[in-house]
């Protein structure tokens, strides 16, 4: 993927910030291994320079020692630097990657943007963006509950089931049978334990799943090079950034790209760049966030071979104006969203 332009310093003077927290309800609750929850908690960062206006959001991640007060605490932190001129370069040396640095760094893309009168996606190096399809995500539950959900979502070209462990046959049989023809991706969020991740993926592979994301706690997951994978695995929580790439050779086929790992667009136009190069395949995803999140992610989506950027969807209602999706494919943002 090509690399950003006009990154460089001194292109950004006397910046002001505004940063708030925003909730966001979820449509009943979103259900996986570590948890359920049933509002998006976000944090927008909006940089403005006198007539121009750039906004990015994040969502913090406790999985990840995240806060939205820790997170707007470590946004305020830049402001000073950002009235003396703070670019993404160096952002990306003031704080490290995480929803931080996101909000901050997708902010100043889309104030480039505007500046220049362009798309973000030009700035990248890009062509015109594309819709893309994207995946719908089914809640961990009950098998038989898992299967209803499933079926109300047969609009949709790809399915990701969330998967906990104890039970995760079951489900996968149960949405299969619910849905023979569908495309499926599952994602265990760490759950599985090592004795029976070689039978979780034989029967995956059975049931024709095409992509099996994180079986494994990330730090324990070394088997994963010395057996066989019949279904590709992914790398979510095991992959960040960069430098998160090198130790994954071997155990994994391909990596979870999410702006919110990486500390927003620069980083992740990078690594998924490095991580071809590599050889690994791309997934690019989210958490539950407003469309606002997801748009900058739709870059990284052009080249992805699965996308799973439905977390608007799963809202009760998406901020406006928002992304809009069509028979499951997203489209490209409105510069009044973003970029």
């Amino acid at each position: 993927m090509a690399g950003s332009k006009g990154a460089g310093r001194g292109e950004s003077r006397h910046l002001s910030l505004t940063v708030r927290a925003e909730r966001w309800p979820i449509r009943g609750a979103f259900t996986i291994a570590r948890g359920s929850k049933r509002e998006a908690a976000v944090v927008v960062a909006e940089i403005g320079d006198g007539r121009n206006t750039g906004r990015g959001e994040c969502v913090p991640y406790p999985r990840y020692g995240e806060s939205v007060d820790g997170v707007i605490s470590a946004i305020e932190s830049t402001r000073d630097a950002l009235a003396d001129g703070l670019d993404r370069i160096g952002l990306a040396e003031l704080l490290p990657p995480g929803a931080a640095r996101n909000a901050l760094d997708c902010a100043l893309w889309d104030l480039e943007a505007k500046r220049e009168g362009t798309s973000a996606a030009a700035l990248a190096g890009l062509g015109s963006l594309h819709g893309v399809a994207t995946a719908f995500t089914i809640s961990l539950a009950a098998p038989e509950t898992m299967a209803r959900q499933a079926a109300t979502a047969r609009g949709f070209p790809l399915l990701k089931i969330k998967l906990g462990g104890d039970g995760d046959i079951e489900r996968l049989m149960a949405v299969r049978a619910a849905l023979p023809e569908a495309r499926l991706i599952a994602d265990a969020n760490e759950a599985w334990q090592p004795h029976e991740t070689e039978s979780l993926l034989a029967t995956a592979a059975e049931l024709g799943v095409e992509l099996i994301e994180q079986p494994l706690p990330s730090g324990k997951d070394e088997m994963l090079a010395s057996i066989e994978r019949p279904v590709p695995v992914c790398a979510d929580e095991s992959v960040h950034d960069r430098e998160s790439l090198p130790g994954l050779q071997g155990r994994y086929d391909a990596v979870n790209i999410k702006l919110d790992k990486t500390g927003g667009l620069t980083e992740a136009l990078a690594t998924a760049k490095d991580a071809r190069a590599l050889g690994l395949k791309i997934m690019v995803g989210s958490m539950v966030s407003t469309s606002l999140s997801i748009a900058p992610a739709l870059l990284i989506a052009q080249e992805a071979d699965w996308v799973d950027l439905d977390g608007p969807l799963l809202l009760e209602r998406d901020r406006e104006p928002g992304l809009v999706y069509e028979a499951g494919t997203v489209l490209p943002p409105s510069s009044a969203l973003w970029g």
